[in-house]
């Protein structure tokens, strides 16, 4: 075919998440990159509308035009954002002037009756998402959570809870995206929803979120947080102070800061009560999650000082 090795692996990562998943369903296509603020206030409309008609033969594939430029030229796309609906591997429509929601639906609705879209308006039964799509809009609550969007992301976990009620990753995606919004009430009403199913319960996911709603709890307002810091650097040596206020930092979101004080507490007596310093931060990285990178880099500055 005349393609190099890397134009040769994109036309398979092509193949498999839009080509293949076209064959029956409609994926909407969007070319983005992360320096685009338009691709960036246009993505919550498109995660929404997507995650709601999921059910309908739905899917959303995302393109970065700088890692796949390849694919971008062969679609000759000359700004972005550029979106496409795709079916059986052939784009039907172009999606980039449906900049809001009402229009992007009245699109969708058009295609989903006149195309044969497994799951769609065609008159036969109505799937659900595949776990595979189930996947994918989890994967994009997280990235959204990772990006400081908890409005965007509790939106999209929300949905996916009501897709697939089983899913302990989106319950516990949504419980975490409230506890960021400082909606601590309704993140435990979410986790209450949940707790009394023995499945879900018992899941590492919910343990995690659980964690995250208590380390929440301890959240005081600024000048509480300012007299628990400024009691803290007074005297380093006074471990309750640091733990007092390593606690209310982590509540506030500043990891950072309740981090370097329980190091330094560690540092200092690793010992103190039974190690209570080292078990409070190894509930900070339940918390955030033992594969996120700060949680990563964190624990070798721990293992650093417990191994030296």
């Amino acid at each position: 075919m005349g393609l190099n090795i890397d134009e040769q692996k994109a036309v398979e990562r092509f193949r498999k998440d839009v080509v293949e998943p076209s064959q029956t369903k409609l994926v909407i296509l969007d070319f983005w990159a992360e320096w685009c603020g338009p691709c960036k206030a246009l993505a919550p409309m498109l995660e929404k509308v997507c995650a709601e008609y999921a059910d309908k033969g739905v899917v959303l594939a995302k393109i970065n035009v700088d890692e796949e430029q390849f694919i971008a030229g062969q679609f000759q796309v000359k700004s972005i954002p550029t979106v496409y609906a795709m079916f059986q591997g052939q784009p039907v429509a172009d999606l980039t002037s449906a900049r809001s929601e009402s229009q992007f639906k009245q699109i969708l609705d058009q295609l989903l009756g006149q195309l044969p879209i497994k799951g769609g308006t065609d008159g036969g039964a109505e799937a659900g998402p595949s776990p595979e799509e189930i996947a994918q809009f989890v994967a994009m609550g997280e990235q959204s959570l990772d990006d400081g969007d908890a409005q965007r992301a509790a939106g999209v976990f929300a949905q996916v809870t009501q897709f697939a009620p089983d899913n302990a990753a989106a319950h516990a995606g949504l419980i975490r995206a409230l506890i960021a919004m400082n909606q601590l009430d309704e993140a435990r009403q979410a986790l209450a929803a949940v707790d009394a199913d023995p499945k879900l319960a018992n899941d590492p996911a919910l343990s995690a979120a659980k964690t995250a709603l208590e380390l929440a709890g301890t959240q005081v307002d600024d000048s509480e947080l300012a007299s628990l810091k400024a009691a803290a650097d007074a005297n380093p040596t006074d471990m309750e102070a640091g733990l007092a206020y390593a606690e209310a930092a982590f509540a506030a979101g500043q990891r950072e800061a309740a981090a370097d004080t329980l190091l330094t507490m560690i540092e200092t007596d690793r010992e103190w009560k039974e190690g209570a310093a080292r078990t409070k931060l190894l509930q900070i990285f339940e918390a955030v999650g033992l594969e996120d990178p700060w949680v990563v880099s964190t624990r070798r500055s721990l293992s650093k000082i417990l191994f030296g």
